[in-house]
């Protein structure tokens, strides 16, 4: 018993370690919840420590909190805030719904550091109440919700960052790559010819829609529930609690954040959530498309495509010496495996509320801050270790164009498409190129065909007149 303290709740009484600054709440979902060993993301926590601290300031500054209790509140979430708590928020991610064992770990925490800062032992919420002071004038119902939009806003902001700098690789990419030509695909096979650049500006094209979509969907979250209670009705929660505590957030986050118009409307749906990874799915379907386009172009070096040359990170095998795998696309493809995967979960968990509440908010809150950590760090280390490093394997990739059958189809609006195969299949089965059987079988001009086929020529529109 020298190691535990005795704590009680409605339910009865419970030992909790003496060590700890959680309380008996928070004790009995260690107890319940001993699921995956996967603690809250560090963000959310203090997103949820971050209302704590607005809520003590606003309801001090109406009167509702006393002063003394207010300040010893706001200390023991600076010092939170600070990291010196980290090891105190442990609550398995798969718990009850809602996310009313996290609330309550924070407040148990910040309750017991408070506490101890008023010169009181652990425990003694006589001094400071986890309930009734720290979670004045709350719900978890909108504690957490206006916890995870906080927490999401601010990853997707350090997205963008990292999608920007995607896109400017790309982008730099295409301009060195503009005046290469290649051979373009289409169901894998052979087809009209494209630049390098093309593809690569394509690419920068593709990241640029996506960072609108995540920025439209961020929208939405800045209307958050806090001051909803627990149905939506704000009940218990003072209107000018609400108001200054808002203000406060939206200061020390830099977000301007606005009370939801229709709070029963927020509280119980999270389609704003689900909308963000929406977006981020949509992202990760294009990352997946474009790391494996650079796969299979950097696939050989022998009996591969291998027109491009991705930077070598690490050795590629335990066992065959000199190999060397694209690592990094394939990193970017798991990434992106797991995040489509928990949009699933996501939209299956915001479909599955009840009246009032959605109580699968934990898993969401997961599923949404731990993608959009993963995707920053991937399309960082993309843009990093991969994208600003490709060289090209030039005489390879002319090669493969000047024989190509795709860029037969310059010579359609000529001499017509029936004409133009014949000359593809005489191509191929002489291995010689379209142009030089062309200009064998005198089917126009030298400098007709020359123009025509021009590597620029090839790879934009042009006018064109009536063939006769």
């Amino acid at each position: 018993m020298d190691k535990f303290r005795i704590e009680k709740d409605y339910l009865g009484i419970i030992k909790v370690p003496k060590k700890a600054y959680w309380g008996v709440q928070t004790e009995r979902a260690l107890e319940n919840f001993p699921i995956s060993g996967i603690t809250p993301i560090k963000e959310y926590t203090y997103s949820i420590v971050l209302i704590k601290k607005a809520a003590a300031i606003a309801n001090s500054e109406i009167g509702l909190l006393e002063k003394k209790k207010a300040n010893a509140i706001i200390q023991a979430c600076n010092e939170i805030l600070e990291g010196k708590f980290d090891n105190q928020f442990l609550v398995d991610i798969y718990q009850a719904g809602e996310g009313t064992s996290n609330n309550m770990n924070v407040n148990e925490v910040i309750a017991n550091i408070a506490i101890e800062k008023l010169g009181k032992k652990r425990g003694d919420y006589s001094v400071v109440h986890p309930n009734d002071d720290v979670n004045m004038g709350q719900s978890s119902n909108d504690v957490i919700p206006t916890a995870t939009k906080i927490a999401a806003l601010q990853l997707s902001n350090e997205l963008l960052k990292a999608l920007n700098e995607l896109d400017k690789s790309f982008l730099k990419k295409a301009i060195e790559f503009d005046k290469i030509i290649k051979s373009g695909r289409t169901h894998l096979m052979d087809a009209a010819p494209i630049r390098l650049g093309q593809e690569f500006k394509a690419w920068a094209d593709l990241i640029k829609e996506s960072i609108s979509r995540i920025n439209e969907a961020n929208k939405e979250l800045k209307n958050i529930n806090l001051g909803a209670t627990a149905v939506g009705t704000g009940i218990n929660a003072d209107p000018r609690y609400i108001k200054k505590a808002i203000r406060y957030l939206s200061n020390w986050t830099n977000i301007n954040l606005k009370q939801a118009k229709d709070l029963p409307a927020v509280t119980e749906s999270p389609s704003d959530l689900f909308a963000l990874s929406t977006a981020i799915t949509v992202l990760s379907a294009d990352l997946i498309k474009i790391a494996n386009d650079l796969r299979l172009m950097n696939s050989g070096p022998i009996t591969g495509l291998a027109e491009i040359i991705l930077p070598a990170v690490q050795p590629g095998s335990s066992i065959m010496p000199g190999k060397v795998n694209p690592s990094i696309a394939e990193m970017v493809d798991m990434v992106c495996f797991r995040v489509m995967g928990d949009n699933k979960t996501i939209e299956l968990a915001t479909q599955a509320g009840q009246f009032e509440l959605n109580v699968m908010e934990p898993i969401i809150s997961y599923c949404l801050l731990h993608d959009l950590i993963i995707l920053r760090n991937a399309c960082k280390v993309f843009a990093e270790k991969a994208i600003n490093d490709i060289k090209v394997n030039k005489e390879r990739i002319e090669e493969m164009v000047n024989k190509t059958p795709g860029v037969g189809l310059a010579l359609n609006p000529y001499i017509g498409y029936e004409n133009s195969a014949e000359i593809v299949k005489t191509a191929l089965k002489e291995g010689k190129t379209i142009q030089q059987v062309a200009e064998e079988k005198n089917v126009l001009k030298k400098e007709k065909l020359e123009k025509i086929f021009d590597p620029f020529n090839l790879t934009t529109p042009r006018k064109l007149k009536r063939r006769k």
